[in-house]
């Protein structure tokens, strides 16, 4: 299997040219497995943004992008692998997003030793949102225990602010992931005086009959999920058989993609999930994608994905990988960047309105400026509902910011351990 994957990567790096791009990104993708619905739109929408900067631009500041991918499966193992094979790509790689929490965390000591950095976007370990200790790693604009702290903030405003005595379940993929938000439910538990029931789901989630007789049985105010690929849609199918109420069901930004409620039919009407971005394709940089990448013959998939939530989302954080490289670039006076000098770039990022309304994002996601302190943005998302009658997901609420307080505490304490663990003295 290795030496498949091996092989695989080096085919993808030869098919690039002799004359390789000097802006080298992977693409550690998986568009197999049972993870495959929720990877193959992220991956098109990453690929696509660069591809679409290539054809209508020339690039970034002039210099062409070498994209490469590799698949991963969504297999940790794999996802190493991917790594190691492609991390000499081109002139080197600049930047990793691994879309795996579990892949994030087996990368996280080997790319802060290779000094290269990793986005990991609303996922992996909560805490890289320190960066003085946390070098490498970056997760704004927002991460998990942000989601965990926006759900229980919009159960509050469905109650009037007070929630004591409310019973609320978390059924979640039993995995690194999956486990990220249960500490910061526990101290919001116990801060508003909620029940916190845990439901552990195995891999890859098509098991949950059990699961959800107890929750039948328990009968909870709410229902909170981590999940994702097959296991979202197992579960919104087993709500929709017990009849809970789907807008008392709320999932995390990865349990929130068209994929996750449509073969559920109009019973799924009205699931809600989080986001740290906006939703459709009613932006001006759709009609660039669909004339220099579609039309062209350019894609990266068969080109039906255009405006899905995960599309979006692949979309949004080529995005950010590409601001971070233009800022780079202006720091250090040089179009033909390093890792090194892409990191300073992603930490000197500052997404204003103004700034994503010129590429063509207008109100697409919440402002941030990153920071050495400060590697995850400003905490701020969104709740979105299944509307089944018009097949789309909905803002229902303006941004709002996680609870600081709570979130700020747990992650000086976890990171305070990392540090301490692995000898790092924080640089701030």
């Amino acid at each position: 299997m290795k030496q498949k994957l091996m092989t695989a990567a080096f085919a993808a790096l030869m098919a690039a040219g002799p004359a390789l791009a000097d802006l080298t990104i992977i693409d550690t993708s998986y568009r197999t497995g049972p993870y495959a619905a929720n990877g193959i739109p992220f991956s098109d929408g990453y690929q696509d943004y660069f591809t679409l900067l290539n054809q209508r631009d020339g690039g970034i500041g002039g210099e062409k992008i070498n994209l490469v991918e590799c698949e991963t499966g969504y297999n940790t193992e794999k996802g190493v692998e991917c790594y190691e094979a492609t991390k000499g790509a081109g002139n080197g790689a600049l930047i990793y997003q691994p879309l795996s929490t579990g892949i994030t965390y087996q990368l996280i000591p080997k790319a802060s030793a290779d000094g290269i950095p990793l986005h990991t976007m609303g996922y992996g370990r909560t805490s890289a949102k320190n960066g003085g200790v946390f070098e490498w790693v970056f997760n704004y604009p927002a991460n998990y225990w942000d989601g965990a702290s926006h759900a229980i903030t919009h159960i509050l405003d469905q109650n009037g602010g007070d929630i004591s005595g409310k019973k609320i379940s978390l059924i979640y993929h039993n995995s690194a992931y999956g486990k990220e938000p249960i500490r910061t439910l526990e101290e919001l538990g116990k801060k508003h005086g909620f029940d916190l029931v845990l439901l552990p789901v195995d891999h890859p989630g098509q098991e949950q009959k059990s699961q959800w007789l107890q929750i039948r049985r328990d009968r909870p105010d709410y229902v909170l999920m981590w999940g994702w690929g097959v296991m979202n849609q197992v579960a919104v199918q087993e709500a929709v058989n017990i009849r809970f109420p789907m807008e008392n069901f709320i999932g995390i930004w990865w349990s929130g993609s068209e994929n996750d409620v449509k073969a559920a039919g109009p019973a799924a009407n009205g699931y809600k999930a989080l986001t740290f971005h906006n939703l459709g394709r009613n932006y001006p940089v759709y009609d660039d994608i669909q004339k220099h990448v579609l039309d062209a013959g350019k894609a990266a998939g068969a080109g039906d994905q255009l405006g899905s939530v995960l599309y979006n989302r692949g979309m949004y954080a080529a995005m950010l990988a590409a601001e971070a490289i233009k800022t780079a670039q202006e720091m250090h006076g040089v179009s033909v960047i390093d890792a090194a000098q892409l990191r300073d770039g992603m930490e000197n990022l500052e997404m204003t309105e103004a700034k994503m309304a010129a590429l063509g994002l207008p109100g697409f996601g919440p402002e941030f400026k990153v920071s050495c302190e400060n590697h995850g943005g400003n905490g701020y998302g969104a709740v979105a509902q299944w509307d089944a009658a018009a097949g789309e997901f909905t803002l229902i609420t303006d941004y709002f910011q996680s609870d600081q307080e709570i979130i700020a505490k747990l992650v000086a304490e976890d990171s305070a351990a990392f540090a301490a663990e692995n000898g790092i003295t924080p640089r701030c």
